[in-house]
């Protein structure tokens, strides 16, 4: 009874509401005021006590530990049902000392001088874009262009055959070759893009001289493409530019860019559609433009790598892509859904693919050193009894290609040489030495059936029969 008197002050009443009797059928305590002499007795004592707060703690208890003191612990917060940030405003944000305004300008500063070298969008250079023609006139005596195919121009013969040797070269490039392209249909022209930032094209058929150089890039050009007549080709370049030509008068007709560097570059093969450009970027998307409005209109976005390569199948409903996440996908054109997804533990990057003349297969050039086959139906499942094997092509994007007949595959590798097998065996038939370094793309003529162009990183375009 002395503890409870020792511990129970009139101050006590006013800091917390009176506690009910635990018997439902007690009246509740009304204490006299602080005026009146209080009538102290043992139950208002005991309810005093009772209701003290939970922080004051009676003399003889022991003291509170260290833990239970700290805002931060677990205890604390346990006691006092609350946060120790609760009901803390933020501070007012400090001035910056002058080590992080420094800070600040300097990046600001860097920010402006890649927007002024371009690198938010297309690199922006003193260049203009020009070409030059090398040819003796641009119109013969009938007005006929100088791209214009000759009339009687034709296959030789439906069947193709393994070429033996080199009948000519074409040595203008300074630099590494990256790509080439005949002239759809009729092959009398060959389009070159290079490392050295330039663009050519050369006569196949007569002269077998450069005709015309075009050159609108400030870095090395990664990948060219005609359209379905030829009359216009698209370029893409380091520069992170996209570049729309007319291919005879050597104007450019649009640029085009995302500020990201493009892989490969294609137009829609509907005639319908040549308008249609899509785009495998740096950034893991397909980027789709309209190149009427200027405007994109759709992205595909679901790679986990750099895009390489773009091969449009089903009758140009769907197209395939490959990356460097070692995955294949298959989408819907203009809806930016993956139907199919192909990824195996297996598979490497496949940074070269190309369509089998009956549109039923495509040939994968797979860094694990093969060549493999997917078929193209619905499925789009490997054919694992298809295997082209025996050349070397880690680390290098060396072009895979078919025959116009289908009968034999090719392929260029990281040691010099042009690669070719039989179709249904998968053996391989021959092994031309081709260039100094890598051979880096082949092409297949389209008409004249025997006739094959290599190209390298050594800069020589070779012509083989």
């Amino acid at each position: 009874m002395d503890l409870l008197q020792s511990s129970y002050t009139p101050d006590d009443e006013d800091d917390d509401e009176q506690q009910p009797l635990s018997s439902p059928d007690a009246s509740p305590l009304r204490l006299p005021a602080k005026s009146a002499a209080p009538a102290v007795d043992d139950t208002a004592l005991a309810l005093s006590a009772a209701a003290a707060p939970r922080t004051r703690r009676a003399a003889n208890q022991e003291p509170l530990r260290p833990e239970a003191k700290n805002p931060a612990s677990d205890e604390w917060i346990l006691r006092n049902k609350q946060s120790p940030w609760a009901g803390k405003k933020e501070a007012p944000p400090a001035e910056l000392t002058e080590e992080q305004r420094q800070y600040a300008e300097a990046h600001a500063a860097k920010k402006a001088e890649k927007e002024a070298r371009g690198e938010g969008k297309g690199e922006k250079s003193d260049m203009v874009a020009k070409s030059t023609f090398h040819g003796k006139e641009e119109r013969d005596y009938q007005g006929r262009s100088w791209i214009t195919p000759p009339k009687d121009a034709k296959a030789s013969n439906e069947r193709c055959y393994i070429p033996k040797r080199c009948v000519h070269e074409w040595v203008g490039h300074t630099k590494g070759v990256s790509a080439i392209r005949f002239f759809p249909k009729y092959g009398h022209l060959l389009l070159s893009a290079s490392m050295d930032c330039k663009i050519k094209i050369w006569d196949v058929l007569e002269s077998r001289t450069c005709m015309r150089t075009y050159m609108g890039h400030s870095k090395a050009v990664r990948d060219i493409s005609f359209s379905n007549d030829g009359t216009k080709f698209l370029s893409a370049g380091y520069d992170r530019n996209i570049q729309y030509w007319d291919t005879e008068t050597g104007q450019v007709i649009s640029t085009f860019s995302t500020g990201k560097v493009p892989y490969v570059v294609k137009l829609n093969p509907d005639e319908d559609k040549q308008h249609v450009l899509l785009a495998g970027m740096s950034d893991k998307k397909i980027v789709q433009w309209d190149m009427k409005s200027g405007q994109i209109t759709q992205e595909y976005d679901q790679h986990l790598g750099a895009v390489n390569t773009i091969t449009f199948v089903d009758n140009n409903r769907r197209f395939v892509t490959s990356s460097d996440d070692k995955s294949l996908r298959v989408w819907e054109f203009g809806i930016p859904v993956v139907i199919k997804y192909i990824s195996e533990p297996h598979m490497h990057s496949m940074p070269s693919i190309s369509l089998h003349p009956n549109s039923n297969w495509l040939a994968a050039q797979s860094l694990d050193n093969q060549i493999l086959i997917y078929s193209t139906k619905e499925r789009f499942q490997l054919i694992k009894k298809k295997r082209f094997a025996g050349h070397i092509v880690a680390g290098y994007a060396c072009q895979v290609n078919f025959s116009p007949d289908g009968r034999f595959v090719m392929s260029g590798d990281g040691e010099v040489s042009c690669w070719f097998w039989d179709w249904k065996s998968c053996r391989r038939f021959k092994t031309l030495k081709c260039h100094n370094g890598v051979c880096i793309g082949c092409e297949w003529h389209p008409l004249e059936t025997s006739k094959v162009a290599t190209c390298g990183w050594d800069g020589v375009i070779k012509y083989w029969d």
